[in-house]
């Protein structure tokens, strides 16, 4: 008996170390093939984000190693505590223009001040994350519309464009210029454009759209900045004012010390809960994007405390805001990755670049940077589901069009929060206004099923209206469904039966909203039923002492029950002269006869 409790006791141990430790779950999956495919996923992941890192450094205001530092420690925190298993974390685009319209404002970009800044703020919104996983708010993120994402990356992708355009021309725009000033200095200086400049970006921009077009696979953005590079060189740009990126420190990532003064934590915070809402919404989209293909099951939860520890151990190791990223997770996927091994790998043989290959980066032109950056920011822009949202609903066409203006023009975390707002806002009006419809027998059915009228043109009983409530029955959406019943008894007869397997939730508003609407009915000389209520409701409605307000003989299991024990009530003299004949007992009942068969 000891032997086999302490065996029931190691195996109920064992979920909970995969909870604390989730990497236990995909571990059995690694052997010889898992980690070959792994190596070479890993492998073309690095050279994919070697380019990026440097992209989106440079959008977030930061120096450009910053943004390799981000690709080193988060993906890996990431892989091990996440719960995708193809999902890669690092800088992102959006992320980037975030920490930059945050911080910008507070100290000049690229400096000591503004780095520390941006290590608080990463910390901040990795203790966000951090707590909403561990408060099990995972599936919040469910309630966000996908507009408000579509949205805001089209108007980031214009935002981008826009800062880049200094260095694709060589016009000189003053850091932290807002989207209307930044395009009105481009249009009043541009005959100041450096043609040379002008000419490495193009070269840069079209090599990079023509490989990721025609061959996805190859490291696509980085060869482009060789080619940009060499374009450089064999024009002498350095004699005709092409800026060059300058080297990068050949180290890994060093120990740093995010700044936890009060000062700085009440300025950065409002930014770092954007950015960890952003973030979060992002890693989640792509997660359960890929899991189309790869059919496995996300826990919202877990993803949430891996995103949140990515975040708060990177602050520490010099990596700034990560998410997941929308083009190494699908090139991860398509690469043949099969365990978060992948991304391990990743950031280890990116590890190994930057040591070897850092000197190089003294020869990359700034305009070959922006070339690329804007081939990026074009990938943003998803016109296939803009097309889709405008032409299909109006409500969801509304927050993209508030969401992608108020990133334009305002600040973005003020955006992001106006978009997701508004969606939930639109959200709560659907929810409060259930669908209630009415219903009556189908006459060609042999069981008579009840049918909704309007669209099949039924009769209806005279003496018995009955409808369907679908939807929540809560403090929201009381009022609606008791405006709508009283409609309803302005011209119907006396009995009302409401058909609830379609209520599946009632709190105390939506439950007192049926009582007293049955006992208004029964002063008024008429009466309401209910019947076919899901158990949970019936449960709250029984403990609640509604059932006893309502009366216990007015509800009923099924429709057919319903209506049998109604129709012994029903005015028996408006039954024999009644030509509608909607109910099967209504043949018990003659035409004009002088009682029940």
């Amino acid at each position: 008996m000891k032997l086999e409790n302490k065996k029931f006791a190691l195996v109920r141990q064992i979920p909970l170390r995969a909870k604390m430790f989730p990497f236990l779950h995909w571990w059995k999956r690694v052997g010889r093939k898992s980690l070959q495919a792994d190596l070479f996923a890993g492998m073309t992941g690095a050279f994919i984000v070697l380019p990026q890192g440097v992209s989106f450094a440079m959008i977030a205001g930061l120096p450009a190693e910053y943004g390799l530092y981000a690709a080193i420690v988060p993906p890996i925190i990431a892989a091990l505590f996440g719960s995708s298993l193809h999902l890669v974390s690092g800088p992102t685009t959006a992320i980037s223009i975030i920490v930059f319209s945050t911080l910008s404002p507070l100290a000049e970009p690229g400096t000591f001040d503004y780095i520390r800044l941006a290590l608080t703020l990463t910390f901040l919104a990795g203790f966000f994350q951090l707590a909403f996983g561990l408060a099990r708010l995972g599936t919040l993120i469910n309630f966000v519309s996908h507009s408000v994402i579509v949205g805001f990356t089209a108007a980031a992708a214009f935002l981008i464009a826009t800062g880049q355009l200094k260095h694709a021309l060589g016009i000189p725009i003053p850091s932290g210029s807002s989207f209307l000033s930044s395009w009105m200095l481009i249009l009043k200086s541009s005959g100041q454009t450096n043609l040379y400049e002008l000419a490495v970006a193009l070269v840069t921009l079209i090599c990079a759209a023509l490989l990721k077009t025609y061959r996805p696979r190859w490291p696509g953005l980085l060869m482009a900045l060789i080619i940009g590079s060499l374009v450089s060189i064999g024009l002498d740009g350095g004699a005709h004012g092409v800026r060059l990126l300058g080297e990068l420190p050949g180290r890994l990532p060093p120990l740093s010390v995010p700044d936890f003064s009060f000062d700085t934590i009440r300025l950065v915070a409002p930014g770092a809960l954007a950015v960890a809402l952003l973030g979060l919404i992002e890693a989640l989209s792509i997660a359960r994007s890929i899991t189309v293909f790869s059919k496995q099951h996300i826990n919202g939860n877990q993803e949430f405390i891996g995103q949140g520890l990515s975040n708060i151990i990177g602050s520490f190791f010099s990596g700034y805001a990560s998410s997941g990223s929308f083009t190494r997770s699908g090139i991860n996927y398509d690469a043949g990755a099969i365990t978060p091994l992948a991304s391990i790998f990743s950031a280890l043989f990116l590890s190994m670049i930057i040591v070897l290959i850092a000197p190089l980066t003294v020869w990359l032109p700034m305009s070959a940077m922006g070339g690329v950056i804007l081939v990026v920011a074009f990938k943003l822009i998803d016109v296939r589901h803009i097309r889709e949202i405008l032409k299909s609903s109006r409500s969801d066409s509304l927050v993209l069009l508030v969401t992608f203006c108020g990133t334009l023009l305002f600040e973005i975390d003020f955006a992001i929060y106006t978009g997701v707002l508004l969606s939930l806002a639109i959200y709560m009006t659907r929810t409060s206004h259930p669908q209630i419809t009415v219903l009556a027998p189908d006459p060609t059915d042999s069981r008579r099923r009840l049918t909704e009228v309007e669209p099949n043109g039924l009769r209806e009983c005279p003496q018995l209206k009955i409808i369907r409530v679908n939807g929540s029955l809560f403090f929201g959406a009381a009022n609606h469904v008791l405006e709508i019943v009283e409609e309803i008894d302005s011209d119907a007869p006396k009995r009302l039966l409401v058909v609830g397997h379609g209520i599946n939730f009632i709190d105390v508003s939506g439950a007192m909203m049926l009582t007293q609407e049955a006992q208004r009915r029964e002063e008024m000389g008429k009466a309401m039923y209910l019947c076919r209520i899901n158990r949970d409701v019936y449960h709250f409605l029984k403990h609640g002492g509604f059932v006893d307000e309502i009366r216990e003989d007015h509800i009923f299991p099924t429709e057919y029950s319903a209506i049998s024990q109604i129709f012994n009530r029903l005015d028996v003299s408006i039954c024999r002269s009644c030509k509608e004949r909607v109910f099967m007992e209504c043949r018990r009942i003659p035409e004009n006869g002088n009682g029940f068969q």
